[in-house]
C-alpha cells in the first residue's frame, strides 16, 4: 500500500514567507542608517515603548520582588534542569592535543563566543522558558556577555516572570526591545557597545527573516519558522493523547504544522475526529491560532509499515517527534531527521518546552534534515592549532611543496622552500617542479 493522506495542508511555511521578508529588509536597513535613534523609533511605534532600553539591576529586583515563592520554585528547577542537561553536553567535549608525526602536535581548543545575543519573545503568550533554554545554555558553554531581549508585555515592560527567568540563567545585560529592532540592535552592538557574535532564540517571521539576513555578519542558532510537532503512532497509542497533543503545539500560532503519521486507520479516524473537539474548548487567543493551524498545515498521514512510517517521518524532518508506539528503542535507532525526539507517552513536546532539560530551540522547515537546535556547541568554537620541531618540518614541507606546485600554487610552495633552506641548508630533497612563469 501506498502512503495515503488522510488530510493534506493547504499551505506550508514558505507561502507566508515573503512580506516577512520584504519588511525585515527595509527594518535592518533603516537602523543600520539611523542606528539607536531607528531602534527607538521602532519600539514606540510598534510596541509604544518610550522607557529605558537597558535594564538596571535595581529596576529588574524591583520588578521581580513581588513574583510568588512558588512561581520562582518552578523557574528555578525548570533552569537547574537546562544547566544541567548543557553541562553535560559541555563535558561530552573536550581540548585534546595529538602526535602526528614525532616531533608534531596538532590539536583542538574549545573557545566559547565572546558575546551571545538571546532573543526571548513574547507575543501571544510570555515565553518564560526561551530565557533559561537560550541564556543557561550560553552561560553552560562559558560565554563571558549575555545580552537578552524581549518585547515589552506590560505598561512597565518586560514581564516579570521573563525577567526572573532571564536572572535566575545568569544573563549580563538586558535590552528592552522586540522584533526585528532587537535583533539588529544585538547584532550591531547598539546601547551595549557589545555586537553579537551569535545571535539565537525563537520569534516570529520577521525576527527570523532578520536573524536568517544578518547571518555571515553574525552567527545564529538556526533558521527558524513556525513550530512543528510530528507524531508517530501505531494501533497502541491512545488516540485521545495523540489529539491532545497534536493540539498543544497547534496553539503556538497559526502558521504551526502538526503532523500524524500512524499505521492505524482507527487511530487516524479518531484523532481526526477529537481534534476540532479539543480546539474548540481552548480560551480564545489559543482556539483561533490552533484552528486555523490544524485547518491549514494539519496532515494525517496513513502508512502500512512501521519502516514506511520512519521514512515517512524523516522526510518531514520536523522540529518536535514523538513516538507513541511499540518498540521504542527500535524507533530510537531506526529515526535520523529530528529536532528532539519524545518516546513514548510519558514525555511530550511540552515537558521539552519548559523544564525537562533538553533544548526547546530546534529546527524547523526541514533542517533538522542536517542541523541540531541550539546547544553549547553552538557557542563553541572548536579552534585547531599545531606545533612542530624542525625535523617534523621537513617531513611536512616536502609534501606541502609537492602538492602546491601541483595545483600551481608556487607562493605556497616556497613558503616551505624557504624553511628547509634555513633549517637544512644543502638539503636534496624533491620539492616538485616549480611552477613556470
Amino acid at each position: 500500500m501506498a502512503v495515503e493522506y488522510l488530510k493534506r495542508a493547504g499551505k506550508n511555511p514558505e507561502t507566508e514567507a515573503a512580506g516577512a521578508q520584504k519588511v525585515a529588509a527595509e527594518m535592518l536597513a533603516a537602523i543600520r542608517q539611523g542606528g539607536e535613534q531607528a531602534v527607538r523609533d521602532y519600539a514606540r511605534s510598534l510596541d509604544n515603548w518610550t522607557g529605558d532600553i537597558i535594564l538596571s539591576q535595581e529596576e529588574i529586583e524591583r520588578r521581580t520582588r513581588e513574583i510568588p515563592a512558588d512561581v520562582k520554585s518552578d523557574i528555578e528547577f525548570a533552569t537547574k534542569q537546562v544547566r544541567r542537561f548543557a553541562q553535560a553536553q559541555r563535558a561530552s567535549v573536550r581540548d585534546f592535543a595529538v602526535e602526528m608525526l614525532p616531533g608534531m602536535q596538532a590539536g583542538q581548543k574549545l573557545v566559547p563566543v565572546n558575546v551571545a545575543g538571546c532573543y526571548v519573545p513574547t507575543g501571544r503568550y510570555a515565553h518564560i522558558a526561551s530565557a533559561y533554554m537560550s541564556i543557561a545554555t550560553a552561560k553552560a558553554a562559558g560565554v563571558p556577555t549575555v545580552i537578552a531581549c524581549s518585547t515589552p508585555f506590560q505598561p512597565e515592560g518586560i514581564h516579570e516572570h521573563v525577567l526572573y527567568a532571564m536572572q535566575q540563567a545568569g544573563v549580563d545585560i538586558i535590552m528592552t526591545l522586540g522584533g526585528v529592532q532587537a535583533i539588529a540592535a544585538m547584532a550591531y552592538g547598539l546601547f551595549t557597545g557589545k555586537p553579537a557574535d551569535i545571535i539565537v532564540g525563537p520569534g516570529n517571521k520577521f525576527v527570523a527573516e532578520a536573524k536568517r539576513m544578518l547571518f555571515g555578519a553574525v552567527g545564529i542558532d538556526v533558521f527558524a519558522g513556525p513550530s512543528e510537532i510530528a507524531i508517530i503512532a501505531d494501533e497502541s497509542a491512545d488516540a485521545g493523547i495523540v489529539a491532545c497533543d497534536l493540539v498543544g503545539q497547534a496553539e503556538h500560532g497559526p502558521e504551526s504544522p502538526a503532523w500524524l503519521i500512524t499505521t492505524s486507520r482507527r487511530i487516524a479516524d479518531e484523532v481526526m475526529r477529537r481534534v476540532p473537539d479539543l480546539i474548540a474548548k481552548l480560551p480564545h487567543a489559543a482556539r483561533d491560532a490552533a484552528s486555523a493551524a490544524w485547518r491549514d498545515y494539519g496532515e494525517v498521514v496513513l502508512c502500512e509499515t512501521r519502516e514506511e512510517a520512519a521514512e515517512t517521518s524523516d522526510r518531514y524532518a520536523p522540529e518536535h517527534l514523538e513516538v507513541q508506539a511499540d518498540d521504542l528503542d527500535w524507533w530510537l535507532a531506526r529515526l535520523s531527521n529530528y529536532g528532539s525526539l519524545f518516546l513514548g507517552e510519558e514525555t511530550t513536546v511540552a515537558f521539552g518546552d519548559k523544564a525537562s532539560g533538553p533544548n526547546h530551540i530546534l529546527p524547523t522547515k526541514f533542517a533538522a534534515r542536517y542541523s541540531a537546535g541550539l546547544s553549547v556547541h553552538k557557542f563553541l568554537r572548536p579552534l585547531t592549532w599545531q606545533r612542530m620541531d624542525r625535523n617534523a618540518c621537513k617531513t611536512i614541507a616536502q609534501v606541502s611543496a609537492r602538492i602546491s606546485r601541483l595545483e600551481g600554487m608556487e607562493a605556497h610552495a616556497r613558503t616551505a622552500d624557504e624553511r628547509l633552506r634555513k633549517y637544512f641548508p644543502g638539503h636534496n630533497v624533491d620539492m616538485g617542479k616549480p611552477v613556470e612563469a
